[in-house]
């Protein structure tokens, strides 16, 4: 309850403070490309439920990205504005929404498509007792993951068998450990690393 109380405070000043933002944000998405401001991408939340991920749109427009299409290593659909975005995590800032909402929480495992859930189900079983989050360890030491799998041919193959594995293993560490202070001090480490102070590299797939 006193995470819950947490979360919702602070996504619902976050909200206020950075309206402006938010106002700039969408201007800059418009004016870059044709599309909505908004990217909807259905995820699998606490008990397994979907729920509907807001974004700010960095790509151009595409069928059935809603469903979780894997674009891994793929920036050729990236527009300007959005390379900023993602650079600086920007895109990010509507999930305050879906903290409102109880969908999220500001720190919790990141919320997959259901393709993925479903390769690991047992694994997602228990990393799904708790709420999603905006950031968590993995979102930090995978900061560049886009970056990695644009190294390989098969960057699915990669994040199927590599990749998530190591996500699931820090995301069930989280679950077991859990806390208040600890989830401040991830935010922390968050805000770090947004401003180039972040940890070593993940083990190469």
């Amino acid at each position: 309850m006193l995470k819950r109380i947490f979360d919702l405070m602070a996504a619902m000043v976050g909200l206020l403070v950075l309206s402006p933002s938010y106002l700039i944000i969408a201007l800059a998405i418009r004016m870059s490309s044709p599309g909505p401001v908004l990217f909807r991408q259905i995820r699998v939340g606490r008990g397994g439920v979907d729920f509907i991920l807001f974004k700010f749109r960095t790509m151009t427009v595409r069928e059935g990205s809603e469903h979780g299409r894997f674009d891994a290593g793929d920036t050729s659909r990236v527009t300007r504005i959005g390379r900023f975005l993602r650079a600086t995590k920007l895109d990010e800032l509507p999930q305050l929404w879906n903290v409102v909402r109880g969908d999220m929480s500001l720190v919790g495992p990141r919320p997959e498509v259901r393709k993925w859930v479903e390769v690991y189900p047992k694994r997602w079983a228990r990393v799904h007792t708790v709420r999603p989050g905006i950031t968590d360890p993995a979102s930090i030491l995978f900061r560049h993951e886009e970056r990695i799998l644009a190294e390989f041919s098969d960057p699915e193959g990669v994040y199927r068998e590599q990749i998530l594995p190591q996500k699931l293993d820090l995301y069930e560490e989280y679950v077991r450990t859990r806390s208040l202070l600890e989830d401040l001090i991830i935010l922390g480490r968050t805000a770090l690393a947004l401003v180039g102070m972040e940890p070593h590299r993940p083990k190469d797939p």
